[in-house]
Parts: structure tokens; sequence; C-alpha cells
């Protein structure tokens, strides 16, 4: 299953993105999280597909809770689990 999903980040706070369905732009998405969020800042629209990899997130969730809620909020990451990624993702780095 593909769609076209947009992609809003948060000026608010840096690191959160909101994942929406483009058709549904942001109606779905609760206002209340809407004022936590900020004023959304378009980020980028792209295919969303089960078989596309995302760099901090499953894609099955994403699409499942766009499925289910109409919006995936993406929170920033962990400064400790961030470190960790960034090293097991860097093979010159030795532990």
């Amino acid at each position: 299953m593909k769609r076209l999903c947009t992609v809003y980040k948060s000026q608010k706070k840096d690191e959160m993105y909101l994942y929406v369905d483009k058709n549904d732009g942001l109606e779905l998405v609760p206002a209340a999280l809407l004022e936590h969020f900020g004023e959304p800042q378009l980020a980028l629209h792209f295919v969303l597909h089960e078989e596309r990899t995302l760099a901090r997130v499953d894609v099955i969730k994403v699409v499942q809770a766009i499925d289910e809620q109409g919006f995936y909020l993406q929170l920033p990451p962990q400064p400790e689990h961030y470190m960790l990624d960034l090293v097991a993702k860097n093979s010159k780095v030795n532990l």
C-alpha cells in the first residue's frame, strides 16, 4: 500500500515531526496537539510504503498510526539513544 505523505516540522520543539496523509492534511490532527506542536512548517512530501526505510522510526508504525488516527507524531530522540544510534550506524567506531 502506497500513500502520499506530508511531513510537518514543529517550530516549538526541535526534531519533532508530524506525518499525515497528504489528502487529509492536518484536519484529523487534534487541536490540542496542534497547539502543543506549534505552527506546522512544511518539511516534505514523499511516498510512504512498507518497503521504505525511515531514519528514526519504523515505517509500519507510521502507516498504522496514519490509518488508525490520521497522523503520526515523531518525538525528538532521547540524547543517549540518539548517540548510541549514531555510533551503531558508524562502522568506523569500535566499542
